[in-house]
């Protein structure tokens, strides 16, 4: 018999996505798109993860190990992290505790230890939340959207602050997914329009990939090639176009924003 949508379901190495139904669900059209980095060495769980997470309304970056992590944080703007305690190199506990001396971005530690002295450690060292593994993706969901919660009523203004981009007379409203040209018209995009160009403003005169920017753009699937991203790339340089080209291809590369970008 098919698993129903609510059934819990324990999320480990022999669950498939074709048995996770709830995975399909379209995101809520009152999703606050709120930025999530992954961080599991386990490809299957990071992939059905991030699915899952997306399709819940939230932007999705991944990384397998605290490098990838590091880099990441470099070059994006990030509101919580999904955080696995077993990692290889530098483990999941130490990695929240140096993150804890620069930042307070919320961390939803994951680990297969269910032990107690594992989760008070995790929470001595900075973590917001823990979960043990193998675990129901909807806890995952209710325990993530509580963590922001609580981070935002801490601070009544951080989900107005640092929640917009300008660049060469354009501003990006993240919270009303708006896009105003410099005569202040809004300009109406797509969603991968809009994915999209949120990529290209939050790591600006970098090199993006476009194996990058199909799955910031949430166009990863099985069908999805390289020309996918093109065409994509093609219809935002026509909505933001001007004098100067602010999306450079770079040949064999990728595609790079060329602007200067400030947030507001």
């Amino acid at each position: 018999m098919p698993r129903r949508p609510d059934t819990w379901v324990r999320l480990d190495l022999k669950t498939r996505s074709k048995d996770l139904p709830f995975l399909e669900t379209p995101a809520r059209p009152d999703a606050d798109f709120a930025s999530l980095l992954v961080v599991d060495d386990d490809g299957e769980i990071l992939s059905l993860v991030a699915k899952f997470l997306r399709s819940n309304g939230f932007r999705v970056h991944t990384a397998r190990n605290g490098v990838e992590m590091t880099e990441m944080l470099g070059r994006t703007s990030i509101d919580l992290i999904v955080l696995d305690l077993m990692l290889p190199g530098t483990g999941g506990l130490d990695l929240c505790r140096n993150l804890r001396r620069t930042s307070s971005i919320p961390v939803v530690m994951l680990t297969a230890k269910g032990d107690d002295i594992d989760r008070i450690i995790g929470l001595e060292v900075g973590a917001d939340d823990y979960l043990p593994k193998p675990f129901n993706p909807r806890e995952l969901l209710a325990r993530i959207n509580a963590v922001l919660r609580r981070s935002r009523s801490a601070s009544p203004s951080a989900d107005r602050t640092g929640r917009g981009f300008a660049f060469d007379g354009w501003r990006l409203d993240t919270l009303k997914r708006e896009l105003t040209n410099p005569a202040g018209v809004v300009v109406d995009l797509s969603t991968g329009e809009y994915d999209l160009l949120l990529a290209f403003l939050e790591a600006p005169q970098r090199v993006l990939s476009r194996d990058f920017l199909l799955d910031a753009a949430r166009n990863r699937t099985a069908e999805a090639f390289d020309r996918t991203i093109d065409v994509q790339v093609s219809r935002l340089r026509r909505k933001i176009g001007g004098p100067a080209d602010l999306i450079k291809t770079v040949r064999g590369a990728g595609y790079m924003f060329t602007a200067d970008v400030s947030r507001f």
